[in-house]
């Protein structure tokens, strides 16, 4: 079907590596030309190893699994003739033991918070239903093991 290349890049430069006290920060480079700062979450590896002002692969999958909720739900609600005028998610991903005893993020909470305009606006019926139609259409929560929960607010 589709596609999606990102390229991640890192170099030692001249840090040791042996004592196992190198930087984790690294590049994620994308087809656009976006470069983002990565990094090891400073809860795995300790700073100055990890940098905090740095996107870590636990906030990403995060942050993808709430963007593309975000992105159906944006469609569905314009289909659907209403005017959504902003939207914040505070997304929270929990990492734990997982049933086979591994840690892994084992859910994703979605708090998205919609303000809407117009004259036609959701009733929280419909507005339940978009979010249903998000959750199940969105491929990066039904492509992961862990558990996704959408509680709008």
């Amino acid at each position: 079907m589709s596609e999606h290349v990102a390229t991640v890049e890192w170099s030692r430069g001249d840090q040791p590596f042996s004592d196992n006290r190198y930087s984790r920060a690294h590049d994620w480079r994308f087809d656009g030309g976006a470069v983002v700062r990565g990094s090891s979450a400073p809860s795995s590896v300790a700073e100055p190893m990890s940098d905090p002002t740095a996107v870590d692969p636990e906030e990403a999958l995060v942050a993808a699994v709430s963007s593309c909720h975000m992105l159906f739900f944006l469609a569905y609600a314009g289909k659907a003739g209403f005017v959504v005028d902003g939207y914040r998610d505070d997304a929270v991903g929990r990492m734990d033991k997982d049933e086979r005893g591994r840690v892994s993020i084992t859910d994703v909470i979605l708090r998205p918070a919609v303000t809407f305009s117009g004259d036609v606006r959701p009733d929280s019926a419909a507005l339940a239903a978009l979010h249903h139609r998000a959750h199940e259409a969105c491929y990066i929560a039904n492509s992961i093991r862990a558990g996704v929960t959408v509680e709008p607010r």
